[in-house]
C-alpha cells in the first residue's frame, strides 16, 4: 500500500517587532472578547495574527510569502534604464507608481514612503477642506493596495496634511519639496501625462 503524506501548508511570519506585533495582537483580541464575540475561530485567530505582523489578512499575508520566496529563488530582472533626472531613491519610488499615478505598493524603505507620500500630497486641493471620506477617496484614487487609513495618517504625521482634533476636516498644508522630491513630483506628472 502507497500513502503519500502531503507537506503541510508553511507559511512564514516575520515580525519587524516583537514587542509592536505583541501589542498588536493583545489589541485585537481586547477588543473582540470586549465585544462580546469571544474567542477566535482558528481562521480568525490567523487572520489577527497576519494583521498584528502588518498584513491585511492572512491571504495577504501567504501571497507576500509566495512573492518573496518566488523573487528568492528567481534571477534579478532587469527594470530597464534608470530615470536620467532622478537620485536612486526618487527613481526607485517612481516605479512604485503606475502609468495614472497610483501608487501600486507601499514602498519599504523609509526614505522612498517619504517621496511617495509627497506624490500623493499632489492630488489634493491646497484651497480646499476634506471631510476623512474624502481624503480617503482622493487617496484610494491614487493607490492600489487597499490602506488609505496609513497613507492619511503618514501625510497628517509628515506635516502636508492638517487635521482638526475630532478629525470632521482634513486640509493640505502649504510645503516645499527638496530638489529631489521636486524632479520625483515632475517625473510622475509626465508619466500620468
Amino acid at each position: 500500500m502507497n500513502t503519500t503524506t502531503s507537506e503541510p501548508d508553511r507559511t512564514p511570519l516575520v515580525a519587524a517587532d516583537l514587542s509592536a506585533f505583541a501589542k498588536a495582537l493583545r489589541t485585537q483580541l481586547a477588543e473582540r472578547l470586549d465585544s462580546g464575540a469571544g474567542l477566535p475561530g482558528h481562521v480568525e485567530m490567523l487572520n489577527l495574527l497576519a494583521r498584528a505582523a502588518g498584513h491585511r489578512n492572512v491571504q495577504a499575508l501567504k501571497a507576500a510569502a509566495k512573492a518573496a520566496a518566488s523573487k528568492a529563488t528567481s534571477p534579478q530582472r532587469w527594470h530597464g534604464p534608470k530615470h536620467p533626472t532622478l537620485t536612486p531613491a526618487a527613481d526607485r519610488t517612481l516605479r512604485v507608481f503606475d502609468a495614472q499615478g497610483r501608487l501600486l505598493r507601499w514602498p519599504g524603505k523609509r526614505a522612498e514612503q517619504v517621496l511617495a507620500l509627497w506624490c500623493l500630497w499632489m492630488a489634493f486641493d491646497g484651497k480646499r477642506r476634506y471631510s476623512e471620506r474624502e481624503v480617503n477617496e482622493v487617496l484610494n484614487a491614487h493607490h492600489a493596495f487597499g490602506d488609505h487609513c496609513l497613507l492619511r495618517r503618514e501625510l497628517v504625521e509628515m506635516k502636508l496634511l492638517e487635521r482638526t482634533p475630532g478629525g470632521e476636516q482634513y486640509r493640505k498644508l502649504a510645503a516645499r519639496p527638496d530638489d529631489e522630491t521636486a524632479a520625483l513630483l515632475r517625473a510622475v506628472r509626465l508619466r500620468a501625462g
